[in-house]
């Protein structure tokens, strides 16, 4: 079984952790949110695209489609 800290070196321990933390700059921020963004989109239209497909071969198919 691990061995108990008490809370003030566990406090001790998460601040040091918490020190080595590097958080990304404004701008990498920004980037990666635009990024996240057009990846969204750009899946949105291909799944859109493909369902429209997959709409029209199986209306195709069962004679519905026209």
């Amino acid at each position: 079984m691990a061995e108990r800290t008490n809370p003030f070196t566990f406090l001790q321990q998460v601040r040091t952790e918490a020190a080595k933390v590097v958080w990304p700059s404004r701008r990498e921020t920004v980037i990666s949110t635009i990024m996240v963004l057009i990846m969204a989109i750009l899946a949105s239209i291909f799944f859109l695209l493909a369902d429209q497909l997959l709409s029209f071969g199986v209306g195709f198919l069962l004679g519905v489609g026209g």
